[in-house]
């Protein structure tokens, strides 16, 4: 029997390409030069596309798909992805949302611990042998303190769960009140970041929070305030954050993401003030082989039931 055609867009975990190669006919998109000239020559029947949030799916290119009826992304957040256009066209977009919240959480504790306490300038100061000629300069406690959250989505409660840990105060700002959850919703955000003494971004990418972070926010967020993202870093207005960082108007930044993956501005790379991560939010063992079979599930899943099992349009 002949397998339904799948094209890949870019390299994914073993897991999923072992899946691919045994049960489907798989196109490569990535090791061809000319991406049109492939997918006008090779995949007119193409059903499937399988792709991620980095590598994403070009609008132009569906025009050269005409029999693609799903896609599954490896990923929670898909705004590399036109989401209304696959609707338009009736085709189905799956993505991996859930298996990932605890890891993403761990991650944007991890952030706010080695921020707050200043771990990697400690980390340093140890290692340069700065111990025995100098203290450290003390930090803030986190313990007790308030913490907004941006975006109380599942990754949101899972941070806000952990932060119970430490008794702090917990609110939130979202497009609208969530029902059912014990943390008080702030409908502004200047007022939240006003309040916050940490801010943790947790909302979507995309072009509807393009930038939401503004030196607007920065600046209400305040000279004692921590900003901490873990979501896309378009969210954030990043040249208003290192200005602000600069004049000491902000008082430190914690980030996993940036504008211009994988390039960081150097400015940010000469603050002690700022911890930075190369996008690890899921990047465990455990949750990316989660991640992998939601992939393998929601493609085997189209073709079995006519249904991905994570559905986003």
């Amino acid at each position: 029997m002949k397998k339904n055609q799948v094209l890949q867009i870019g390299p994914a975990p073993s897991l999923i390409n072992e899946h691919l190669e045994s049960n489907y006919e798989v196109i490569k998109l990535w090791e061809h030069e000319d991406a049109i000239q492939t997918l006008k020559a090779r995949c007119q029947e193409c059903v499937a596309v399988v792709t991620s949030a980095k590598y994403g799916l070009k609008n132009e290119w569906l025009d050269f798909l005409p029999d693609l009826k799903v896609v599954s992304s490896f990923g929670v957040g898909y705004d590399s992805i036109d989401a209304l256009e696959l609707e338009r066209r009736g085709i189905q977009l799956g993505n991996t949302p859930d298996v990932l919240n605890d890891c993403v959480a761990d991650t944007a504790m991890t952030l706010l611990l080695g921020a707050g306490r200043g771990l990697v300038r400690a980390d340093r100061f140890v290692r340069e042998g700065q111990w025995p000629r100098s203290e450290f300069p003390l930090m803030h406690s986190i313990t007790g303190k308030k913490a907004g959250i941006v975006g109380l989505g599942n990754i949101g409660q899972a941070i806000a769960k952990r932060l119970t840990g430490f008794d702090c105060e917990i609110r939130y700002h979202n497009r609208s009140e969530k029902k059912g959850v014990p943390y008080r919703y702030e409908s502004s955000l200047k007022a939240l970041a006003q309040w916050s003494d940490f801010l943790f971004i947790m909302c979507v990418g995309g072009p509807a929070t393009y930038h939401l972070i503004n030196d607007e926010i920065i600046t209400a967020l305040g000279p004692d305030g921590l900003l901490i993202n873990v979501s896309r870093g378009t969210v954030i207005d990043e040249e208003a954050m290192i200005k602000a960082l600069q004049d000491g108007r902000l008082g430190g930044a914690a980030l996993d993401v940036f504008e211009r993956e994988p390039y960081v501005p150097e400015a940010l790379m000469e603050m002690d003030n700022v911890v930075l991560m190369p996008h690890l939010g899921s990047a465990t063992i455990e949750t990316r082989q989660r991640m992998s079979q939601r992939v393998i599930d929601n493609l085997d899943g189209f073709f079995r039931e006519g249904s991905v099992v994570s559905r986003v349009v």
